[in-house]
């Protein structure tokens, strides 16, 4: 039996960091949300796949129209990331070897080879896999008065990205383990990693931005535009 791929995309964020009216993800992009444009790059890689949306029960701004997927579903949000994804396991029909990505909604700039790349990866590892890139700059400890105390190696160090994919059935147990022992977990590798396991780090682009503060959304802005002529141009 074929492998169902299923996408799970939390929204239901508020973004507090960006000081703006509306929720991060409706924040215009050019000529489109944020949000618009993620689903369109993950459309791109995989238009078969299965959508899940976690959003806010009192979300004023979504519009159907915007989702290009055939089969996708509409999931309550949490009050955290974890609460959201958990939601969108517990509302899909899905298999304990069918594969699940999830994605930030806030990182738009995601390209079609990584998601690919991720994708395959999530097939040979029983783990899972995580796009990430190395850390290139000198880190610090800081103490509680932001002073720096010491300055760590970064030998082995990786920034976390998104996607973050795994079969079904691990990421369900990880993340209902985290849950049962009140741990909170930032993201869904470290709720894997916590039942021993190993996730692949699978090097992905440095321009897979999330969009957090005000002055990212320029930032995504160029990125797409650069994007968008280094793709023509290869074309």
């Amino acid at each position: 039996m074929k492998k169902t791929l299923w996408l799970i995309v939390p929204a239901a964020g508020q973004g507090r960091r960006m000081g703006a009216d509306k929720p991060k993800q409706y924040l215009m992009l050019g000529e489109h949300p944020i949000l618009v444009h993620t689903l369109a790059r993950l459309y791109e890689a995989f238009p078969k796949a299965s959508l899940v949306l976690c959003l806010d029960s009192d979300d004023q701004w979504f519009q159907a129209e915007w989702v290009p997927f055939a089969a996708w579903q509409r999931v309550t949000g949490g009050i955290e990331r974890m609460d959201s994804v958990l939601n969108a396991l517990h509302a899909i029909p899905a298999q304990d070897d069918d594969i699940v990505m999830v994605h930030d909604v806030a990182r738009p700039c995601i390209t079609t080879d990584d998601l690919h790349a991720l994708y395959q990866a999530v097939t040979h590892h029983t783990g899972g896999a995580l796009l990430a890139m190395p850390v290139a700059d000198t880190m610090k400890r800081a103490n509680a008065e932001q002073q720096s105390t010491c300055t760590e190696p970064r030998e082995g160090l990786w920034h976390a990205l998104t996607p973050q994919g795994f079969h079904y059935g691990l990421l369900r147990q990880a993340l209902e383990s985290a849950r049962h022992q009140k741990r909170m977990v930032t993201d869904e590798a470290s709720a894997v990693e916590a039942l021993g396991r190993q996730p692949q780090l699978v090097s992905g682009r440095r321009d897979n931005l999330k969009v957090t503060h005000p002055d990212d959304l320029a930032l995504a802005a160029a990125i797409l535009s650069a994007q968008s002529d280094t793709f023509t141009q290869e074309a």
